[in-house]
């Protein structure tokens, strides 16, 4: 299965190159079979008042990913508990205290944990998935918003519009994005990255907050984890580096990444997630959330002196933000690649699913029909049926949660974008969002969030309703 594995070189297949730094092999599904893990696809037009981010990353296979096994064919009892209309559940600003009461409890009973021998050391013990006094527990309807639309009153304005008309009731913004620049004008910016708060749009987070709040939005803020140009330019001594040349290793977007094993820049992520909490976020969600694709390891040099494993950092780092913010009510979240929900690894990214959901309060994998490989769950085309990748994938996160005592509640994000990159694609409109909507739906999942990296949101309003 393993004597010939295949790349992509200059957009074909090609026989594997030692030198090739960018690219990952991995076991994908719940039944074997190899996939390759591409690095990001092109990039996705951004509106006008919209600088474009990165779509997610997408999948060519070697051996296709065969369907859902039989023992998880069943859909799960839903995850996602009633909950009423939100209206103005958005917090105010919170000063540091000591722990909230919590109305939910870990199990008292012994937990029995299934995962793969490799990662039985990680922590899956019970731990509260709290409802904070002041900031319950909703079914999110989201939609994700760029800092460059954030930081611009109209162009929020435009997207407020769409919530006020619509179920949305959510918005994902980026506080920290995938180019390492800050929304706000950052104590811990300043402190341990000055540049990325050069140009910060925001002065006072708080108010900023308080005015989605007074909307009636439930607010996500969104953290770039782990890529960051402008911190690794800044710190090179500390970030991922080519073992040959020493220079900085990056992705195929050309962006550089700082450690995942690195003390400092850890803190400096887990500061800013402590400023978003403390100005009012009802959340913190990270992204990239995980270590690079890389082809061969061996060609890299991570910055790990104490040899830990790529899931243990990603994994404590979830939990360490978990203990900082839990006194101040926030929720933590995670997104990770759509089949890591299937994958019996961590893909060589670190991202486990057992590991990450026992972390944090919400998991949303990155499900986009685009981003599966022809043959992925059975389907030639993914990208052309959104209801059933959406369902499938679905399905295997929520068999996945039920390896572990208190896994996060599911909420995917959903592809709000048409993927013309592809040679086979389908216009993604409200017909397609609709789909991906109702296939959650029958899954027992009520929430989700909505990738769309223009902010294009106005003509797929009749998708929310």
């Amino acid at each position: 299965m393993f004597a010939r594995v295949l790349v992509m070189l200059n957009h074909g297949p090609r026989a594997r190159a030692p030198r090739c730094v960018t690219g990952l092999c991995v076991r994908s599904a719940l039944l074997g079979g190899l996939f390759f893990l591409a690095a990001d696809p092109p990039e996705l037009a951004g509106a006008e008042a919209t600088k474009p981010t990165r779509p997610r990353t997408k999948t060519k296979p070697v051996t296709p990913l065969r369907p859902t096994p039989t023992g998880a064919a069943k859909p799960p009892a839903p995850t996602e508990a009633a909950s009423p209309t939100m209206t103005n559940v958005a917090r105010a600003p919170v000063a540091p205290g000591p722990p909230a009461s919590r109305t939910a409890s870990a199990p008292a009973v012994p937990v029995v944990t299934k995962v793969a021998a490799a990662y039985a050391n990680l922590d899956y013990q019970p731990r509260e998935k709290a409802e904070y006094p002041g900031n319950p527990r909703r079914e999110v309807r989201g939609l994700y918003v760029t800092l460059h639309t954030a930081g611009s009153s109209r162009a929020l304005e435009a997207i407020l519009e769409v919530a006020d008309q619509t179920a949305i009731n959510a918005l994902v913004i980026d506080v920290k994005d995938d180019t390492g620049l800050l929304l706000h004008r950052s104590a811990a910016g300043a402190r341990y990255n000055p540049k990325a708060v050069a140009d910060a749009p925001v002065r006072d987070l708080a108010a900023y907050v308080e005015r989605l709040r007074k909307r009636g939005v439930y607010t996500i803020a969104r953290i770039v984890t782990f890529k960051d140009p402008i911190y690794a330019a800044a710190h090179p001594e500390r970030a991922i580096i080519v073992r040959a040349t020493g220079k900085l290793f990056r992705s195929q977007d050309k962006l550089a990444w700082g450690s995942p094993y690195d003390p400092e820049y850890r803190a400096y992520n887990l500061a800013v997630a402590r400023e978003a909490a403390q100005a009012g976020f009802n959340e913190v969600q990270f992204d990239y959330i995980r270590f690079p694709e890389v082809a061969d390891d061996s060609l890299v040099d991570y910055r790990n002196p104490g040899r830990q494993a790529k899931a243990q950092a990603v994994q404590s780092f979830l939990l360490e933000a978990r203990r900082l913010l839990t006194p101040l009510n926030v929720y933590v979240s995670a997104d990770v690649f759509g089949l890591v929900c299937a994958a019996r690894d961590d893909m060589r990214i670190g991202q486990y699913w057992e590991a990450v959901s026992s972390a944090v309060d919400y998991i949303s994998p990155m499900a986009y029909p685009s981003h599966y490989a022809p043959g992925s769950y059975g389907l030639a085309v993914p990208d052309l049926h959104p209801y059933d990748l959406m369902s499938r994938a679905t399905r295997d996160a929520l068999a996945r949660n039920k390896n572990i005592a208190t896994p996060a509640r599911v909420r995917p994000w959903i592809q709000g974008f048409t993927a013309r990159w592809l040679p086979k694609y389908r216009p993604y409109g409200v017909p397609e969002i609709r789909a991906q909507i109702q296939a959650l739906s029958d899954q027992g999942i009520r929430s989700y969030l909505v990738w769309n990296p223009g902010n294009r949101y106005r003509d797929q309003m009749a998708a929310f309703r």
